[in-house]
This record gives structure tokens, C-alpha cells and sequence, in this order.
């Protein structure tokens, strides 16, 4: 990144509203602003009205213009904000002048990847506000704000402290080898890692709780023609999205349905019913199904309970993949509605038994309380997993009792591993990836 560079970017959403912003943050935004106001005197915090003017002097919008000096900004360096009116037109003509002027125009999440590399924002933080900006329920907003303000990253802070006074002991030992101490065998060493373990442990679980809040989960419903699929989709939903009918075969593409239950977006997928067919549109339709069920995260198997149940089609099993056995029709078969020892019984034309079907689908995701719950994706779950990994293999050395130069090395990888997820260590290619999912201006 050239910081020497001053960027500019609509701030704003691009719909027309009654405001909008055109932010810039460099060591030249004071004078682009001067040269396109009619403002001499800028101080930090205050808010100015002005008139915002083109090349030749004409007026092209008007509104407020707030300094924020560095260090003491977003970003860690000068920025302004130029509100004016929220038309797409009339903001790419503020911005264009502000182009005109020297500034460049700002990549995707610039302006966030500056407040990081400036010490403004650790990168689960910077992450945080991308989540907390696309959040479509109350609780992953609250989750992105938790992981925004800090929640999660003092965790992974605290335990990168306890981890590096492991290695400062274990490093002693190196030192002192030739004295008549034996750091490893007092038993603190294994001790420490063993409650390390622990609470790395008990972070994994609730980054897994997150990620199921940030990214949801794909629901694939599945099962041979007329088990009522498309009618557990409806009732699922609310909607009558798909066509319901008694005719085998109704349902001959996939059809998709955003729901949140408890917060948690779920992204329901119905498909067609799995059986041998030469109709070949049909035929399409089964192979888009298994498809889908290959990307699952969960399968939910409608059995039409009016029928002797067979078990669940054997290309599932192969999958690998885990199902919620579900009996339909239970109205009709006399059965009785809610969860079995091996099943739930429902009638989801008449919407009975949704809720625990809804029920058993949060007790897959494994998530328990939203209460001081944080935001996390998939690359924090993998970073935990390598720190326990690292771990795993420092205990067998000790254990094998191994050359302490070894088990140090491991600790030392842990570290590593824990710190990618703050961005203590990371690479240029991990920043580029998180912060192009941003949107610019942001």
C-alpha cells in the first residue's frame, strides 16, 4: 500500500437518501478539501457547512465538512468527511473533483486495511466491522459489535500472554541445561499446557458458535417423490415458496429459502425426490439434488410415515454427511407429532412438529447461548485447531521425554498460529483476501 497516498471513496450506500459521504484519509486531504471549499481554517471535530466546488468554480453540491486529524481518526491518519446530499450523481461529482485534485481512488476496504496497519484496529476487529455492516439479524449484529469492540481478540490476547511465558520457561530450560534443574520434569510445564489446552478448547467451541452465526448454515431437504419436502420448505419458511401437489415429481429443480431461526441464517435447499427415472428433465433435476447435498452442512430426510420406512438412500450415507431424519404425514400415519428416539414425526402440511425440527437443526450447529457471543470465520476455527495440533505434539515430546529444543519449537508454532488470527503474524496474500470482501469506502 502507498501510504503516502491520499484516498478517496464514497462512504455511503449507493441508494438514493436524504445524506452522503464522500471520505477521504491522507496527508492531503486538508488541501484537496481547501481547494474545493471555500474554507481557510479547518479544526479537528468541528463541522463546517460549505458549498463544494467544481473545476471552474461552480457549486456542484453543498453540506458539512468534519476534520478528524490523525493519529486521532479512523485510520490513524487525516480524514475528512464531506456530507452532502445521498444522490449517486451528485456524489461521484464531489468525488471526481476530489480525484481531480490528487487523490486516488480507494480499493476495497482501504480505509479499514489503513486503521489496521496504523495500530487503530487488530484484523479480527477489522473483520468484525465487514460482519457487523452485512449482518441480517439482530444477533449477528450483536455478535459483530462484540467482536468489533473487542471480545473476542482479548481472549486470543490473553492467551498469546500466557503462551509466551511458556515459552520464556521453556526456554530457561534450554539455557540452564547444564545446570542441575530440571524445568520439565517439576510437572508445570505439563500442567500449563494442559489448562492452555483447555481454554483454547473452550475458544474453539464458541469461534464455532460464531461462524455459524456469520456464515449460517446450508440445509439440503431431501427424499423420494411426494414425502412432502416442498411443504417442510413452506413451513420452514413461512411462505409458499414451492408448489405443493400429490403428483410424484412436482418439485423438478432446486428451489432456495433464506430463514433465520434464533439468529442464525439457515439456507434452506429443496430438491427434487430421488428415484430412477427416464424422464430427462427430471433426471436433471436428481443430479442438481445430489449436488446440493454434497455442499451441505446438513441433510434433513423427509420419510412419508404413511409408508414402510426403507431408511435413508444410501447415496446420503455415502456423503458422510449428517442427517435429521424426518417422518412426514404423521397425521395421516397416526403417529405421534414431535421428536422419537431415531426420528421426528411431523405433519408439515398442517405445520406440526416445525418446531422441533427447527430445534434439532440448532442442536446440530451445536449453538447454545447469543450471550456475550462473538463473531468468527472459518480461518480463526483453522488457527485454534493448528494451536491445539501444536500442542497435541509438545505434550507427546514431553511425554517421550524428546530434546526440550523440540517441544520449544512447537510452542513457538502455536504462537504463530494464535497470533494470525489478531494479525500479530500474517502474510500480505491473507490481508489482500479479507479486506477485497469489503465495500469501498469502508
Amino acid at each position: 500500500m502507498l501510504k503516502d497516498q491520499t484516498i478517496a471513496a464514497i462512504a455511503t450506500s449507493t441508494a438514493i437518501g436524504g445524506i452522503g459521504i464522500v471520505r477521504l484519509s491522507g496527508s492531503e486531504s486538508i488541501r484537496i478539501v481547501k481547494e474545493m471549499t471555500k474554507l481557510t481554517d479547518l479544526k479537528p471535530r468541528h463541522a463546517y457547512f460549505s458549498p463544494f466546488l467544481g473545476k471552474e468554480g461552480e457549486t456542484i453540491d453543498e453540506g458539512v465538512v468534519i476534520y478528524y486529524q490523525g493519529p486521532n481518526s479512523f485510520t490513524g491518519e487525516d480524514v475528512i468527511e464531506l456530507q452532502g446530499h445521498g444522490g449517486l450523481v451528485v456524489l461521484n461529482r464531489v468525488l471526481s473533483r476530489t480525484l481531480e485534485l490528487g487523490a486516488i481512488m480507494a480499493r476495497r476496504g482501504e480505509f479499514s486495511e489503513r486503521a489496521f496497519i496504523n495500530g487503530k484496529l487488530d484484523l479480527v476487529q477489522a473483520e468484525a466491522i465487514h460482519d457487523l455492516i452485512v449482518s441480517q439479524s439482530e444477533a449477528q449484529a450483536k455478535a459483530a459489535m462484540n467482536s468489533l469492540t473487542g471480545n473476542f481478540s482479548k481472549k486470543v490476547n490473553e492467551l498469546l500472554e500466557a503462551l509466551v511465558m511458556m515459552r520464556v520457561y521453556i526456554e530457561a530450560a534450554i539455557d540452564f541445561s547444564e545446570e542441575d534443574i530440571d524445568f520439565i520434569s517439576d510437572g508445570n510445564v505439563v500442567k500449563g499446557l494442559n489448562g492452555l489446552n483447555d481454554q483454547i478448547s473452550a475458544l474453539l467451541k464458541s469461534a464455532g458458535n460464531g461462524k455459524v452465526l456469520t456464515d449460517g448454515l446450508k440445509v439440503v431437504i431431501a427424499g423420494k417423490p411426494n414425502a412432502g419436502k416442498s411443504s417442510l420448505l413452506n413451513a420452514l419458511s413461512g411462505e409458499e415458496t414451492a408448489i405443493v401437489t400429490d403428483i410424484e415429481g412436482t418439485t423438478r429443480d432446486v428451489l432456495r429459502e433464506r430463514i433465520i431461526i434464533e439468529g442464525i441464517p439457515l439456507y434452506i435447499i429443496d430438491t427434487a425426490g430421488l428415484r430412477e427415472t427416464t424422464d430427462q428433465i427430471e433426471a436433471e433435476g436428481i443430479k442438481r439434488a445430489k449436488r446440493e447435498m454434497a455442499g451441505a452442512d446438513l441433510v434433513l430426510w423427509m420419510h412419508d410415515d404413511s409408508q414402510e420406512f426403507t431408511g435413508i438412500d444410501d447415496d446420503i450415507v455415502a456423503l458422510n454427511i449428517p442427517v435429521i431424519n424426518i417422518h412426514n404425514k404423521a397425521d395421516i400415519s397416526g403417529n405421534t407429532i414431535g421428536e422419537h428416539a431415531e426420528y421426528i414425526a411431523i405433519s408439515a402440511k398442517q405445520g406440526l412438529g416445525i418446531e422441533a425440527v427447527k430445534a434439532a437443526i440448532l442442536n446440530y450447529a451445536g449453538f447454545e447461548s447469543q450471550e456475550g457471543q462473538f463473531s468468527a470465520r472459518e480461518r480463526h476455527i483453522q488457527a485454534l485447531k493448528a494451536v491445539l495440533e501444536h500442542f497435541a505434539i509438545a505434550l507427546r515430546l514431553i511425554h517421550e521425554e524428546v530434546a526440550i529444543e523440540l517441544v520449544a519449537e512447537e510452542l513457538r508454532l502455536a504462537q504463530i498460529a494464535l497470533g494470525e488470527i489478531t494479525g500479530e503474524f500474517s502474510s500480505d496474500a491473507l490481508l489482500g483476501e479479507i479486506f477485497s470482501n469489503f465495500c469501498i469506502g469502508k
